[in-house]
C-alpha cells in the first residue's frame, strides 16, 4: 500500500493503532510474567489515547490537506504479522511487542518528517519518541533473558 498522500498516511496511522491495540489486549491476557502483564496493559490503554488522537487529528486536518501528495512512504514497510501463536510463553510474546513497537516507532519517525502539517508532524514526533520509551521500557523488564534462552533451543 503506497502512502501516497496526508490522507492516507492519517488512515494507515489510526488503522495501525486500533488493530494493535487488540494484540496489546490479548498478549497482556496470555503473559504470565506479573511486570510483561502490568507493562502490556499499560501499553493497551496508551493505545487507546492514541487511537482517539488518530482520529481526532484526522477529523481535523485532513480537510483540505487529504490530497496533499507525499513520497517515500510505503505501508507495507510497517506492516507486522498480529496473530499471536495459541500457546504463546511470555518470551513469544515479547518477541512480538518488540517488533510491533519498533515498527511503530518507524512509522511514527518516518512520517514526521513527510507530512505537510506542522502540528500532526509533531504529534508523530511525540509518538514515536513514545514508542522509543515503551521499547526500552519492554527491554528493561529483565526478560530479555528469556529471548536468549528460547534462541538456544
Amino acid at each position: 500500500m503506497s502512502l501516497t498522500t496526508f490522507g492516507a498516511i492519517m488512515g494507515f496511522a489510526s488503522e495501525m493503532v486500533g488493530r494493535t491495540k487488540d494484540l496489546c489486549k490479548a498478549a497482556a491476557e496470555k503473559a504470565k510474567d506479573p511486570s510483561l502483564k502490568e507493562t502490556l496493559q499499560a501499553f493497551m490503554k496508551e493505545r487507546e489515547k492514541n487511537y482517539s488522537l488518530m482520529e481526532q487529528t484526522r477529523r481535523e486536518n485532513v480537510t483540505e490537506m487529504i490530497l496533499e501528495p507525499v513520497a517515500g512512504l510505503q505501508g507495507e514497510d510497517y506492516e507486522i504479522d498480529l496473530t499471536l501463536p495459541d500457546h504463546a510463553n511470555d518470551a513469544d510474546l515479547l518477541r512480538i511487542m518488540l517488533a510491533l513497537l519498533e515498527k511503530e516507532r518507524k512509522f511514527f519517525d518516518d512520517s514526521s518528517n513527510k507530512v505537510p502539517l506542522p502540528e500532526v508532524a509533531r504529534i508523530f514526533r511525540k509518538i514515536a519518541q513514545k514508542k522509543e520509551k515503551n521499547l526500552t521500557q519492554l527491554k528493561s523488564l529483565g526478560l530479555n533473558q528469556l529471548l536468549k534462552d528460547v534462541s538456544k533451543v
